[in-house]
């Protein structure tokens, strides 16, 4: 009999982005934050003539969320490049996976699979004289479809 199935951490995942046919991925810095791996559905409800105590529920369409990144800004420019080369062609898109870890930061749990993802916003860290933080740049890019791939469907 197997044990009980233990949540999954969330602090050691990895981002793959990778823009049209390029070999490599457009992105090799790790990112601090991901936020908006989402879905959802609308539902539709018809009510039935006569039926006053119950109702239809049908399902409607499906939208996505919108991916946030963050992470330390360093000399890697990549994401300033895509969010250039996609000003300069609208058609520019990039596929991504979000890749959660295991703990010993080998072994994948899961990989949440975005297609045809586009930039739509690129945020400069704040900056203040004063704090001494690490200047922390932000990403944030639309989806057109999200997908879960399990460990043994790698």
């Amino acid at each position: 009999m197997a044990g009980p199935a233990y949540p999954f951490t969330n602090f050691n995942f990895s981002v793959e982005i990778n823009r049209g046919g390029e070999a490599k991925p457009l992105v090799n810095a790790a990112f601090a934050e991901c936020d908006g791996l989402e879905m959802s559905m609308e539902v539709k409800t018809i009510r039935e003539g006569g039926a006053n105590g119950r109702q239809i529920r049908l399902n409607g369409g499906t939208s996505y969320g919108q991916l946030v990144l963050k992470r330390g800004m360093s000399d890697n420019f990549e994401l300033w490049d895509w969010f250039r080369d996609s000003i300069a062609d609208p058609r520019l898109r990039a596929n991504a996976e979000v890749v959660l870890l295991a703990p010993d930061g080998n072994t994948v749990r899961a990989r949440f699979v975005l297609s045809r993802c586009v930039p739509v916003k690129l945020k400069a860290p704040p900056l203040n004289a004063r704090d001494g933080q690490i200047a922390i740049e932000e990403l944030q890019m639309a989806y057109e479809t999200l997908t879960l791939k399990r460990p043994d469907q790698q």
